[in-house]
């Protein structure tokens, strides 16, 4: 088989990936499990994936936490690092057969330390998904399937005991202290799409999820956000 041939071999194993990893605000495919649906085959094919790194960018930004005096108590900076990258495939039978493709990716770090490391799994988790046609829904495989020809299939029986079917209730934030349902909309459509950049910004003010945030950190963390997409723009 040729290189081409071996890619959609690969491709036709893994045509969908349940969504089973879970953040503050969604589920997500976990870039071990892309990684994970598609490694045996490659190996069984002779495939070798080959990224490097063509360029880089790094951006900083500091935001400053006042007490009631209004003094500066509490600096914390965020790194938003920025990778342009080839993606090389290499037929191992005949290591001249490769194919080359552009790629860009991009991570956001508040220790400073990990924004490349994040870049590179973010980077790699999405060209794989792409390069293979993976889709991706938060249904489980057999739901998908069936929307996906069309057929007509009986729900699922719960796995789960009684006991895990009561879900105990979370303490909640103040209500008349966080944000509205409208405002959190507001904040990402800010983000343009970059929900890992607006993620990292929360965390930054000690969120994990923008129904935490309260009103007097609001306008702070939008025009942060923006100021940020602004620059990556």
């Amino acid at each position: 088989m040729n290189i081409y041939q071996k890619l959609i071999e690969v491709r036709k194993t893994v045509p969908y990936l349940q969504k089973e990893a879970k953040g503050a605000q969604y589920n997500y495919t976990g870039s071990s499990q892309v990684l994970a649906s598609v490694r045996a085959k490659m190996d069984e094919l002779g495939l070798l994936l080959i990224p490097s790194v063509t360029g880089h960018n790094l951006l900083e930004s500091t935001v400053e936490f006042w007490d009631k005096d209004g003094h500066v108590n509490k600096r914390t900076t965020t790194y938003f690092t920025e990778l342009e990258m080839t993606m090389t495939w290499i037929n191992a039978e005949k290591p001249d057969e490769t194919i080359t493709c552009l790629w860009y990716c991009q991570g956001v770090d508040i220790a400073g330390e990990k924004g490349v490391g994040k870049a590179l799994t973010y980077g790699e988790k999405y060209f794989m998904l792409k390069s293979f046609n993976i889709a991706t829904n938060k249904d489980d495989p057999d739901s998908f399937q069936a929307k996906h020809d069309g057929e007509t299939k009986e729900s699922k029986p719960s796995k789960e005991t009684p006991a895990q079917q009561q879900k105990t209730p979370t303490t909640q934030p103040d209500i008349g202290q966080v944000i509205s349902e409208a405002q959190c909309k507001r904040l990402f459509a800010i983000s343009k799409g970059q929900n890992d950049l607006a993620k990292g910004i929360l965390e930054t003010f000690g969120y994990t999820s923008s129904k935490e945030i309260r009103k007097p950190d609001y306008e702070k963390i939008c025009a942060e956000i923006e100021r940020l997409v602004n620059d990556v723009a």
